[in-house]
């Protein structure tokens, strides 16, 4: 018979970014859109943020980690893996809930962008005023 690997799902989002994280127990291997955390994001501090919810209850290398991340900018993508990890954790062990929410992981960033209104160059901007 087959080995059935368990697995634990989780979902984050953040901006217009959404991440699918999906954790099985293994070696530390890191797989986000099929390329590696250093070859998917542009600078090393996107991809340390992503995956500090790891760092944070110290299981880096517990974990195999199977990413699929679409929408939105490198920050919002960086955002929403990490919250999909946290989530993800969570169905693995509760008892992780503590230090996670202590380090603010499990918190949906709530900004977006504010959207453009008519008369007006941008969100808030307003074109130049004259009096006469």
């Amino acid at each position: 018979m087959a080995e059935t690997n368990s697995f634990y799902l989780g979902t984050g989002r953040r901006k217009t970014a959404v991440a699918r994280v999906r954790l099985i127990e293994g070696s530390g291997k890191v797989s986000i859109n099929n390329k590696s955390a250093d070859e998917f994001f542009s600078h090393e501090n996107f991809s340390r943020s992503a995956l500090l919810p790891f760092a944070t209850i110290e299981a880096k290398d517990k974990f195999d980690m199977e990413a699929k991340v679409h929408g939105g900018g490198d920050s919002g993508q960086a955002g929403a893996l990490a919250l999909g990890i946290a989530r993800a954790l969570l169905k693995f062990d509760g008892e992780l809930r503590t230090p996670l929410k202590q380090a603010g992981h499990l918190t949906r960033d709530p900004r977006m962008k504010e959207r453009k209104k008519s008369g007006q160059p941008g969100a808030r901007k307003k074109f130049q005023f004259s009096k006469r």
